[in-house]
């Protein structure tokens, strides 16, 4: 790089502590002098970045050298450790780590490294044309061991790999800062020198197996080279990392603390490190449980292609809060356009009264890297576009970006859902498109890589797939994830890519899914969703499949002669985008009836279908119609059963001092739909009554068990204007009289007043759990008396009655079991954290009061939940008062 150290050159050499960067800089600026500002500019910033190196990672000496030649600035950055080698981690630009190399890299004409027997020299030259037009990156350098131990990580996600590596990083120099200081996180200044030089040891040789992955690929194993006595150096690596974490989290460093599933990883990847270094066979990092929120759920890099193809409502927001993307379906159910929800906070979709609370729990989570809801279903309250709440499940997931970013993505099922066909013009991009690694050989080929997509495929391996793909259908939560899980089965095994089209209203079709296994492939979004018209026109061979012929073969794509109407049209265009040199479309038949039609296609001439195929293609298309139509049946089953359960919750009183709130939240792993109710009515009396209830079951019967025990109460109880222990009685004989192998639970209360006050709670429960009474000051107790059995057991038997005044100001909480119980805890426990949240809740309007219960109780809920909660307000100065 020229003579630098001639005579005459200035050089200083700086102590390794923090603050020999600043004294660095102003070095560099006293000996250019006169030299052009913007050199002495970039010469500073980057004598700064290579000093902080030094003091960070080399921990000795700096010695820094400064020469003008010619009008070119010529500087030396040296430290006394040739074992370090440099470690470009290839940082975006965001990141707070990693950058001070690629500035090198970029803003210097020349740079380079040197490495002695005593120390190791990097040196950048700047001349008056500033930096080339293609700067040129590091040369990679080789391990500063010997012959090194072989470890293997298996499954790795690009991605999650990057993040996981630039947090570490990011969290071991805020500690060595914070540690310069004189700040005490716990962490000995020789086991911090261990974990940094562990790390770079570990980056270094990341980036080099990094190098060798196949472009395009997603998730894969990095055989990785160490040096055989690592371990111990390892572990300290993993214990340093875990009280840095704790510092951050208790706000003793700048950075944030890992996100779970970042956290996760990392610990997973030192353990491997670790673990095989001992002799310990390797586990995959996609077969690692985790916690809610931290598991190995999904390895490829977010991208909002993602959420434009998903028939599910989604929303993605970053780390700002702001959302980045949103499609279709989750617009439609909120009364937006999804552009214009792109770039707005997400507290324009949360209502008012819960906006506090999410603001600080998402606060909370980058604060403490704990989560609470992250990964569990949430039922909770969105808020449309016109100001009216919108029942919904709530699921949020965070996901890496390609450049190591973290993105939350939420899916939204609303709580309340009517079948139908997708709302949406033919061709809207609501495919279920999926990209997959291509891990496995191609479709059709064994083992051995040779074609067996003739006779020779074993009855096993049809016996197998055809297995496959119905457990996968059977087990997922709904018809869109199941058909998911089958396009993924049939691109690993059998074809290179796939869709299914499903009738959706008359000649209506939709196309559900796409799936293909090229990492970097074609985007078929275009040709997802609603489809053209099955026309008389249509002579295409999708129009044929379902009008019921075939499996048809293919040797191409469908030829401009069939081309006679739209939907042949669209067709022919999918083929184009995804490209099939042999295909088989095939109908779906369940009930004698054509329900959609199956494409399976391959690339390449070298193992086409034939023939030979369509025995399997006839038996996978039979056992996919037979799921997708038993999915497609429970689903209706459920729907009506929801609506008619919503059908009967009644429009709660308003008028006068009492205030009332109840929220209904189905089951988030279940049929959705059950027995459990609340209901509320003013008697002519006047008095106020307040009904909850569960009968036995949940399915449709239960459901219409409910529907037909609610509109029997209310006859009884505004007819009879009786005792509320008089009236379950009469219920108790109705019902058995009409039902006789018929139970189920319920607590039917009146509330008593003059005026504005005082009340008095009088109420009769057949076998529910007790009401609970909180107090303004957070008191709260279970109403046990009044208690007596299910209804069904003894209906001609008397039944207790209890009174309780309730003070202004204090709430009345009617609940179900799925609020509180939960498998393995006793049911002391579950009521003791009910009474517990309630009563932190005690001041709390009664919308949040109720909404917080069902977010803090009813996530993940196996059961239905009914929450009814009344509060008697009177006007300041009132008696009651």
């Amino acid at each position: 790089m020229g003579d630098v150290d001639a005579r005459g050159t200035p050089s200083r050499r700086f102590p390794r502590t923090p603050g020999s960067v600043a004294r660095a800089r102003r070095f560099v600026r006293a000996a250019l002098g006169d030299v052009a500002p913007e050199l002495t500019d970039t010469a500073e910033l980057l004598v700064s970045e290579l000093v902080t190196n030094v003091v960070l990672h080399a921990r000795t000496e700096a010695e820094v050298a400064v020469r003008v030649d010619g009008g070119t600035v010529r500087v030396r950055v040296g430290d006394g450790r040739p074992d370090r080698v440099l470690v470009p981690q290839g940082a975006p630009p965001y990141s707070g780590t990693g950058q001070g190399l690629p500035l090198v890299a970029r803003l210097s004409s020349r740079h380079g490294v040197e490495t002695g027997e005593r120390g190791k020299t990097v040196w950048f030259e700047l001349g008056p044309e500033g930096p080339p037009r293609y700067p040129q990156d590091w040369e990679p350098v080789a391990a500063p061991f010997g012959p090194g131990a072989s470890v293997t990580l298996l499954d790795v996600p690009a991605a999650l790999c990057s993040a996981a590596q630039q947090h570490r990083h990011t969290l071991l120099r805020e500690t060595a800062l914070a540690v310069a200081a004189g700040h005490d996180l716990g962490v000995p200044p020789q086991d911090l020198a261990v974990a940094q030089d562990m790390s770079n040891v570990i980056t270094a040789a990341v980036a080099g197996a990094l190098r060798r992955w196949p472009a395009g690929e997603l998730v894969r194993s990095l055989p990785l080279a160490l040096p055989p006595d690592a371990g111990p150096a390892v572990r300290t690596l993993r214990a340093v990392l875990d009280l840095a974490e704790e510092g951050a989290r208790a706000e003793h460093l700048l950075t944030l603390p890992a996100l779970p599933r970042q956290r996760l990883f990392q610990q997973w990847l030192l353990d491997q490190i670790a673990g095989q270094l001992a002799g310990v066979d390797p586990t995959a990092w996609t077969v690692v449980p985790g916690e809610p929120g931290a598991g190995p759920s999904e390895q490829a890099p977010w991208d909002a292609g993602q959420v434009a193809a998903s028939r599910v409502p989604t929303i993605a927001a970053d780390e700002r809060n702001r959302i980045v993307a949103a499609n279709g379906p989750a617009a439609d159910l909120l009364g937006w356009n999804a552009d214009d929800l792109v770039g707005r906070p997400l507290t324009a979709l949360i209502p008012e009264h819960l906006r506090r609370r999410h603001l600080a729990a998402f606060t909370s989570l980058l604060l403490s890297g704990r989560p609470r809801i992250l990964g569990r279903s949430v039922p909770l309250p969105a808020l449309h576009r016109d100001g009216r709440l919108v029942p919904v499940r709530l699921v949020i997931l965070p996901q890496e970006t390609a450049d190591g970013r973290t993105v939350f993505v939420a899916q939204l099922a609303p709580r309340a859902s009517a079948p139908g066909p997708a709302a949406g013009p033919a061709g809207r991009a609501r495919s279920a498109s999926r990209r997959e690694p291509d891990r496995s050989p191609s479709p059709g080929a064994g083992e051995d890589g040779r074609d067996q997509g003739r006779s020779d495929r074993s009855a096993l391996e049809r016996l197998t797939l055809l297995a496959d793909t119905a457990t996968a259908l059977s087990n997922a939560p709904d018809l869109d994830g199941g058909l998911r899980d089958v396009g993924r089965i049939l691109t690993r095994r059998l074809a290179d890519w796939c869709a299914v089209d499903l009738f959706v209203d008359g000649a209506q079709v939709e196309r559900v899914s796409i799936t293909h296994r090229f990492p970097h492939g074609p985007r078929p979004e275009r040709y997802g969703g609603l489809l053209p018209t099955v026309s008389d026109t249509a002579r295409g061979p999708l129009a044929r499949a379902l009008r019921g012929a075939g499996p048809l073969l293919l040797s191409g794509p469908p030829s401009p002669g069939e081309v006679t109407s739209p939907l042949d049209a669209h067709y022919v265009g999918l083929f184009r985008t995804m490209g099939a040199d042999s295909a088989v479309v095939a109908p779906l038949r369940a009930r004698r009836q054509i329900i959609g039609a199956l494409t399976i296609a391959r690339r390449g001439g070298d193992r086409p279908f034939t023939e030979e195929d369509l025995p399997l293609v006839r038996d996978l298309v039979s056992s996919l119609a037979l799921g997708v139509d038993s999915a497609r049946l429970h689903q209706e089953t459920r729907d009506i059963a929801e609506r008619l359960q919503r059908s009967l919750l009644p429009v709660l009183p308003s008028d006068g001092p009492l205030r009332l709130a109840a929220r209904y939240a189905s089951s988030s792993a279940t049929a959705q739909v059950g027995g459990d109710w609340y209901d509320t009515f003013v008697l002519p009396n006047g008095d106020t009554a307040l009904v909850i209830g569960d009968v036995t079951g949940h399915n449709l019967d239960a459901a219409i068990a409910m529907s037909q025990l609610r509109s029997m109460l209310r006859g009884i109880a505004v007819d009879r204007q009786e005792p509320p222990d008089v009236v379950l009685r009469r219920l108790d004989m109705a019902n058995h009289s009409l039902y006789p192998d018929a139970t189920a639970t319920c607590i039917y209360a009146l509330v008593k007043s003059t005026g504005d006050g005082p009340w008095e709670l009088v109420h009769s429960s057949a076998g529910h759990l007790p009401p609970l009474l909180i107090g303004p000051d957070g008191r709260a107790r279970y109403l046990e008396d009044g208690s007596g059995l299910l209804l069904g057991v003894a209906p001609h038997r008397s039944r207790p009655r209890a009174r309780h005044p309730i003070p202004a100001h204090t709430t009345v909480l009617l609940y179900t079991d799925g609020l509180i119980e939960r498998r393995d805890e006793s049911l002391d426990a579950s009521l003791d954290r009910l009474r517990r949240h309630a009563a932190a809740l005690a001041r709390e309007p009664l919308d949040v009061f109720c909404d917080e219960l069902l977010i803090g109780l009813g996530a993940d809920s196996e059961d239905d939940i009914a929450v009814l909660a009344l509060r008697p307000t009177p006007p300041h100065g009132s008696a009651g008062h």
